[in-house]
């Protein structure tokens, strides 16, 4: 049994030897094949390395498709052992280096062991690289990346602007669309409802939503493209190549790309974002108005304010329902102090959300509403935002002219060239001399603080106005200043004048609505340079000692107070540039100590008692701008000496009371008198005769200068206003009213040629306006004819061979009792062509709108209104109109149609599409059994208000049709 056993021990001892002796064998010959290995390995990889390269060519040579899951998953290994065969090369670099040294023998040999697995692994990894199931498959488009963000359904301000914004996406030719607004209003919650909207998802291929970071920088832009667009863009890639990537990427594809929260200008093209033939679109929201313009917009959209209500229903929704009515008493006070800026109301919402009694309800409501010397959690951080907006106005005269603002109550209209007169009178349109280059500046600056959101539009044509938190920012930039402190308190302030230190520490005091009844006797402000006092119906006196200290006033308005003289401290305003004491009905005569003013640049007296201005006082030889009434003449003697020495007047305005009956006499001296002015560049006078009118056109050196403007009344008409005026801009035009005459007049024809607004008013003897010659109003871009009883139509086209009313945007006519169409015979191609308001009220006769020829120049008509016009029976003639294009008037926005009895149809079929129709008003029109309008031919149609009983009275092509613009209806009953 030992011998056997030996023998198995020198058995194993033997294999053992062999083993020892292979792995010996084995391991010279990895080290002998040291470099061969890696070279193989190296070989074998740059094989593999050119196999991926093709692969990811052929990926984005394919940009409609995305790789296979395969091969991804291969790119991913192949990535992998790139970095695996590095790390072996490293390894393979260090023996080399030490290779002298014996020792290294076992590593160098490992290490080509290593080499040669791995060169069999990536001879596998090769032949899979041949990807039998394909490189590419289709690309699942993901139209678009859900956003988070509140519905906009029941905050119509935001939904207006979505269902606005939705509109321009449909038409054609409108490619890029700006939303602009003041911070807070929503722009962010409209980008993302858009961005979310299903039509939009039908609309587009892709919806590319992007949030620019505050430096707007293209890099970081592109950035968000190409993440969204998953286009692999290689590290050390500059801008102008990526951009080129995007437009490739782009170029095939139908996209709308949502840009928010623009903060400066941006140059699409750089991003890689340019036109295409897909239709594509680019909406960009902003703060400024004028950002938006120079990205190209081609329509704007601005974002409104909430209404209360809608204010008041988001507070609830972020607070939660209120139960007890005291509390809700105090937070709907507490909404109110939100000025509508959903982001205020979210904010100030939190911080009411924790309160949970009446006492800390009001608490909190006093801190808001002294936001000024208080902490405020939610306010700070809006007001934050609100103050970049000022802190970005470009120059000093626009944060000053913004300030400035502050002095008017909130949310009230003011009027904007009293507000630019105020501001030259301060001094804030540095170097400006004339009054009409201060007004061309003025509203420049205007304008921009409106783009900034700054400022808004008022409710009245040429008026602005301060929302409540935009001027409690203002005021607390002020109360920082050391030069311009305000002391504003209108309206709701105290009956009782400001303390004595704040009348020294104030530089500029706004009084105005605060039923003052008194003021002290001599307050002490060296520095005060505008006082308002105006609309203090109790204020009867002002102390003979108050001026005193005034010495810097420049403007001083006691406009609508119940004063009934000047205090002699008058003469201490040696500064006052602009005196406002209109509508001042009990004060009968100015002091001699006006004359000590010899800065003053506006001096309005309208509807006051004073009958005269004190002669040759030298105040006067500075005027600019003089506003006066009728009953300021009853002297005379302002006639005979004054008004001729006003050498540098700009500005004058008589307002004749329709009731004063002038003698020929008296109007001849009158306009003798204005013919001297050789700077004037406003007239506002009525003329009782059109003998009068003609005196001036004859004398004047200054009526036909392009600098001019002039707001005429001749003849006698009850009305003062000028309605046409609602329409315009105020400084650019000139207008003609002329009422109860007869016949053609050639002075008025030779005015009409300067004319931008007519007004035509019950005059007779015409059967049209071109019995004026039309070739005399190339320049009307309004016209009203009201209550001419023999005009048969607005044009004679056998008299008017010529292209007619170029320029005309608005018509009105009313009570034109024989009037049978609006253009009698040809239309000249060109007529009418920018035309985009026409009004027909109560004009019996009238059986034709629009004669042959006459619609296809209306383009771009926008509002058509038609009421009391009972022979009309079809809006467009069938027999005039058999062969128009289906793209008849292609702007018109807002149709409406009242008391037509007769009326049977809008259009002769149902061919015409409607791309801009959005509300339509239909009332006392029971023969019109069938509307012209679907879903498909009215895509914008957003309103309809009708008599529900009349509506049940239709007959649909379809039940479909019926019930989807039901479900724009407001009925009435």
């Amino acid at each position: 049994m030992l011998e056997a056993g030996a023998s198995a021990t020198a058995v194993e001892a033997y294999k053992d030897g062999r083993r020892i002796f292979g792995y010996i064998s084995q391991k010279v010959k990895y080290a002998d094949d040291f470099k061969d290995n890696f070279e193989k390995m190296i070989e074998k990889a740059g094989t593999l390395y050119a196999r991926r390269g093709d692969v990811e060519a052929e990926i984005n040579n394919n940009k409609m498709k995305r790789a296979t899951n395969e091969c991804e998953d291969w790119i991913k290994r192949v990535q992998e052992a790139e970095g695996e065969v590095l790390e072996l090369k490293s390894k393979y670099e260090k023996e080399i280096r030490y290779a002298w040294r014996f020792p290294r023998f076992w590593s160098r040999a490992n290490l080509s062991k290593q080499m040669v697995k791995k060169r069999e692994k990536l001879r596998v990894l090769l032949e899979e690289g041949k990807l039998n199931n394909g490189v590419v498959i289709e690309r699942p488009r993901e139209h678009v990346r859900v956003l988070d963000a509140p519905r906009t359904e029941d905050k119509p301000s935001q939904h207006w602007a979505v269902e606005e914004i939705l509109g321009f996406l449909r038409e054609r030719y409108v490619q890029k669309i700006g939303v602009w607004g003041m911070v807070g209003t929503g722009k962010t919650t409209v980008m993302r409802n858009l961005n979310n909207n299903e039509e939009v998802l039908k609309m587009f291929d892709i919806v590319i939503w992007v949030s620019v970071s505050e430096d707007g920088r293209i890099k970081n832009v592109q950035d968000a493209i190409t993440q969204r667009l998953k286009l692999k863009v290689e590290d050390g890639t500059n801008t102008a190549e990526t951009a080129q990537l995007i437009s490739n990427e782009l170029r095939g594809i139908r996209y709308l790309l949502l840009l928010d929260e623009v903060q400066k200008p941006i140059d699409l093209d750089k991003i890689g974002v340019s036109k295409n033939d897909m239709d594509s679109k680019v909406v960009f929201a902003s703060r400024l108005r004028d950002w938006c313009v120079k990205m190209g917009a081609d329509e704007l959209v601005k974002m409104k304010r909430m209404s209360y209500v809608d204010a008041y229903k988001m507070f609830e929704e972020k607070v939660g329902r209120i139960k007890d009515p005291n509390i809700i008493e105090v937070g709907k006070l507490v909404v109110k102090e939100c000025a509508g800026l959903p982001l205020l109301i979210d904010r100030i919402a939190r911080t009411f959300r924790n309160k949970d009694n009446i006492f800390l309800w009001r608490d909190g409501l006093k801190s808001l509403r002294r936001w000024s010397s208080v902490k405020l959690e939610g306010m700070d951080e809006v007001l934050e935002f609100l103050q970049y907006c000022y802190e970005n106005l470009d120059g000093k005269d626009k944060n000053d002219c913004f300030l400035y603002g502050a002095l008017f109550p909130e949310e009230r209209d003011i009027f904007v060239n009293y507000l630019i007169e105020c501001w030259k009178a301060e001094g804030l349109l540095h170097n400006i001399d004339q009054l009409r280059d201060a007004r061309d500046r003025g509203h420049t600056i205007l304008d921009y603080l409106k783009d900034a959101s700054l400022l808004e539009e008022g409710a009245m044509k040429e008026h602005v106005r301060m929302n409540k938190v935009i001027r409690n920012m203002a005021l607390k930039i002020s109360s920082r200043g050391v030069d311009h402190k305000f002391l504003a308190r209108t309206c709701k302030g105290p009956k009782e004048a400001p303390k004595e230190e704040e009348w020294a520490s104030s530089s500029r005091i706004s009084l105005m609505d605060s039923d003052l009844q008194s003021l002290p006797a001599t307050p002490n402000c060296i520095g005060l340079s505008t006082l308002l006092l105006q609309r203090n119906n109790n204020l009867m006196l002002i102390p003979d000692s108050f001026f005193l200290s005034m010495q810097r006033l420049r403007v001083l308005d006691l406009h609508r107070s119940a004063i009934v003289s000047l205090p002699t401290s008058l003469s201490c305003l040696t500064a006052l540039r602009a005196l406002y004491l209109n509508s001042c009905t009990r004060l009968i005569e100015l002091p001699s100590s006006l004359g000590e003013l010899l800065h003053l640049e506006v001096l309005d007296i309208r509807r006051t008692g004073i009958i005269s201005l004190p002669i040759q006082v030298r105040c006067l030889m500075q005027i600019k701008c003089l506003r006066m009434s009728s009953s300021n003449f009853g002297t005379g003697n302002l006639i005979s000496e004054v008004i001729s020495s006003l050498s540098l007047l700009e500005e004058l305005i008589i307002e004749v009371d329709p009731n004063t009956l002038w003698s020929d006499q008296v109007v001849r001296t009158i306009m003798e008198e204005v013919s001297f002015l050789t700077r004037l560049t406003l007239l506002t006078f009525s003329f009782p005769k059109v003998e009068g009118l003609e005196i001036f056109i004859r004398s004047s050196r200054v009526w036909k200068d392009e600098n001019f403007t002039f707001q005429f009344s001749v003849g006698i008409c009850n009305s003062v206003k000028h309605h046409i005026l609602d329409y315009f801009e105020y400084q650019s035009c000139r207008f003609l009213k002329y009422a109860n005459d007869e016949g053609v007049r050639h002075v008025i024809s030779e005015v009409l040629t300067e004319t931008n607004a007519f007004e035509l008013i019950d005059h007779k003897n015409i059967s049209s306006l071109s019995d004026f010659d039309t070739e005399n109003m190339t320049k009307l871009r309004a016209c009203s004819v009201d209550g001419c009883e023999d005009i048969k139509y607005i044009i004679d086209g056998d008299v008017a061979p010529h292209p007619t009313f170029q320029c005309l945007e608005r018509m009105v006519i009313k009570n034109a009792p024989s009037l049978h169409c609006i253009w009698n015979g040809p239309v000249p191609v060109g007529s009418l062509g920018w035309m985009t308001s026409l009004i027909l009220y109560k004009c019996p006769k009238l059986k034709e709108i629009f004669s042959k020829g006459l619609i296809e120049q209306l383009a771009k008509l926008e509002h058509l209104s038609v009421e009391e016009c009972h022979e009309i029976e079809e809006i467009i003639l069938e027999f005039e109109n058999h062969c128009l294009d289906r793209s008849t008037l292609p702007r018109l926005k807002k149709l409406v149609l009242r008391d037509l009895p007769k009326l049977r149809s809008i259009t002769p079929d149902d061919s015409l599409i409607w791309p801009s129709l959005e509300r339509v008003e239909i009332a006392s029109c029971q023969s019109l059994l069938k509307l012209p309008f679907s879903g498909e031919n009215a895509i914008n149609l957003r309103s309809i208000d009708a008599e529900e009983s009349w509506w049940s009275t239709l007959v649909w092509q379809d039940d479909a049709i019926e019930q989807k613009l039901r479900s724009f209806c407001k009925f009435t009953f």
